[in-house]
């Protein structure tokens, strides 16, 4: 799921309309059964999500185009990582990818083979349903227009600590309780408590943000024949999935697990995806579109399941390439081919953090089983731009190796720089394996994922580098759900497309062919026995999976347009339909080119590499960190 997205560089001229801040806050041949590559780190989530690496710093877009271009004069280019290959032979052509986050643009398939958009903001009508209708319509009547109105400023109000006393004039339970339900139903986002003063009863409206709001959350009517999970499409701008989820826990007075999902969504893109909440009307979530900035959610339903991580079918993906450099004739080329043949499945560089210290690196030292090394790779210095607190953080671990005076440091502890050094305050430096496991479980298994995903780029290249295209005796294909190495007959009947090559790991088997060697040459180099993946802590054993070599994307399609102004979108989004706001127009003799696309891919495919095929270009920050800049001046 910290890291920058790909070929993305903060530009002058991009857009800044982010929510406001709220506080708080992957003779016979031998056969194995095979994990197939869905990264369950992640839900199988496709590049299009901002992996959110384990370093803990993800970018808001918002730098000086320096200060960015300084910190990624350290940072990984393709060759680094094992991305070395293409498989079309166009002439490749520059572009800029992200200059405005409204250039990507990200639709979930969700396990019915839908594309989920955002097209419906009404709430379902359901016969069980009515008598709580009727009763909210009552509700809203007992609060005056002043009062609704001095509520509406307290719930979209920066200053939480604030409240709104109700004097009850008609002191009956009865009363209050069509007092409270009135206000939770009409202002999400704000709890009610009743209070006594002077002999009168008033009820007093907090924020839920605020740190005196009440710590339970009140419990509401819900109808027996109504399923248990209100399911929604939830539309987003520049967050990340568990951003806004948080943030809609904060206005619901929920705790964040009790919303689901199928995969978590990229920040700096426009994304749809289909969430699911227990036990919450679609008039609760109806009203938080009134307070809400860059988040809108829609297309309710009720349901009698949740979602899980992974469910999904994959993405729909449109993409924005500005001031693209190629003729039409090469673009029609590039687009060909990429429908046609695919482009390698390489692991995408956001895989692998954007600083100075490679996660693969942090990866590699646990499964060596070196916590000393672990410690210093997350928390000693680096070269290159940081933000200031984890500079200073890193500086006074490295002056004192106190961790509660590094911890001083940090404003936001929640990073994983903040975690481990709490850890270590808590169980001490000689309990390392402990404090290291207060870092969430999935961010410590990016580190390992992303040391497997730096070996399978780096054998897969070999891999094409050595034969090509085409299946070989002793690759390895999928029959079912059990990996079979091909004989050289059974080769002939294959094509590059059914290939796969493993992740290392203890369940998995290699390819026969010398190329399979260079796993466990590779591993000896690392200090690491193929034979014995297996960890002497559970989480860090490695089954190991398979993953395709070529991935071909689904519903390709593409036009390139002219357009003058750098700063209009040039994707029409649900949200502008929904507002019947009119689609870009282009004029074809405009200044600027671009070239934007659309193509659907599988769960745990990286959108930027099929981007990387077309325009034959790095697509690590660094690389495109320079190019953008020397295109800005």
């Amino acid at each position: 799921m910290a890291e920058a997205e790909p070929l993305v560089v903060p530009v002058q001229g991009g857009e800044k309309r982010g929510c406001p801040e709220e506080e708080g806050g992957k003779g016979d041949a031998p056969t194995k059964r095979p994990r197939v590559d869905a990264d369950p780190d992640n839900g199988g989530r496709g590049e299009e999500e901002e992996e959110q690496g384990p370093d803990g710093e993800g970018g808001d877009g918002e730098e000086e185009v320096e200060t960015f271009a300084d910190m990624m004069k350290h940072g990984l280019t393709e060759l680094d990582v094992g991305i070395l290959r293409f498989v079309s032979s166009h002439e490749g052509f520059s572009g800029v990818l992200k200059e405005r986050y409204s250039d990507f643009v990200v639709h979930e398939i969700n396990k019915q083979g839908k594309t989920v958009v955002l097209d419906d903001l009404t709430v379902p009508t359901q016969e069980e349903d009515v008598p709580e209708v009727k009763q909210d319509s009552e509700e809203v009547d007992v609060l005056t227009a002043e009062q609704k109105l001095q509520l509406g400023e307290l719930q979209l109000n920066k200053n939480k600590e604030s409240n709104v006393s109700i004097e009850v004039v008609d002191d009956t339970k009865e009363k209050r309780t069509l007092v409270h339900k009135a206000i939770k139903t009409e202002f999400p986002g704000l709890e009610t408590k009743t209070e006594e003063r002077d002999g009168c009863r008033f009820i007093v409206a907090y924020h839920v943000a605020g740190k005196r709001a009440l710590a339970a959350p009140r419990k509401h009517f819900w109808p027996k024949n109504r399923g248990s999970f209100c399911h929604f499409t939830l539309y987003k701008e520049n967050r990340d999935t568990m951003d806004a989820i948080n943030l809609l826990s904060k206005f619901l007075r929920l705790r964040p697990n009790m919303f689901s999902y199928m995969g978590t969504k990229d920040k700096r893109a426009i994304t749809v995806q289909e969430i699911a909440v227990l036990k919450i009307t679609a008039e609760r979530l109806a009203h938080l579109n009134k307070c809400l900035v860059n988040l809108k959610v829609g297309n309710f339903c009720y349901k009698n399941h949740p979602l899980k991580l992974g469910e999904l079918r994959g993405n729909h993906f449109t993409v924005v390439i500005r001031n693209i450099s190629g003729t039409s004739e090469q673009v029609h080329q590039a687009m060909t081919s990429l429908k046609a043949m695919g482009f390698i499945n390489y692991y995408g560089m956001q895989r692998f953090g954007t600083t100075a210290v490679p996660t693969q690196q942090v990866g590699k030292a646990i499964l060596q089983n070196n916590w000393k090394e672990v410690v210093d790779l997350i928390l000693k210095p680096r070269p290159g731009a940081e933000k200031e607190f984890l500079v200073r953080a890193r500086e006074e671990w490295a002056k004192t190796q106190d961790p509660e005076a590094a911890l001083r440091k940090l404003p936001n502890k929640r990073c994983v720089e903040g975690q481990l050094l709490r850890g270590l305050s808590m169980y001490g430096k000689k309990n390392i394996v402990t404090a290291f496991s207060l870092i969430p479980r999935n961010n410590r298994l990016m580190y390992i994922h992303s040391y497997q995903s730096v070996m399978w780029n780096t054998m897969v290249s070999r891999r094409i580098d050595a034969f090509g295209l085409k299946a070989v005796e002793g690759d390895l294909v999928l029959t079912g759900t059990t990996a079979h190495v091909l004989s050289a007959e059974e080769a002939e009947s294959h094509s590059i497309h059914d290939i796969v090559m493993p992740l290392p790991g203890f369940d998995v088997i290699y390819p026969t062919h010398h190329v399979g060697k260079g796993y466990r040459e590779m591993l000896t180099v690392d200090g690491l026995d193929i034979d014995n993946m297996r960890h002497r802590v559970k989480d860090y054993s490695l089954a190991g999976a398979y993953r395709r070599i070529l991935i071909r994307p689904s519903d390709v399609s593409w036009e390139v347009i002219q357009y003058d102004d750098p700063k209009i979108s040039l994707v029409h989004s649900d949200v502008e339909k929904l507002d019947n706001k009119p689609a870009p127009v282009f004029n074809k003799e405009g200044k600027f080119q671009a070239l934007r696309m659309e193509f659907s891919l599988p769960p745990s495919t990286y959108a930027t590499m099929a981007i990387r095929e077309v325009l034959k270009m790095d697509t690590s920050i660094k690389k495109q960190t320079q190019l953008n800049t020397t295109w800005l001046n």
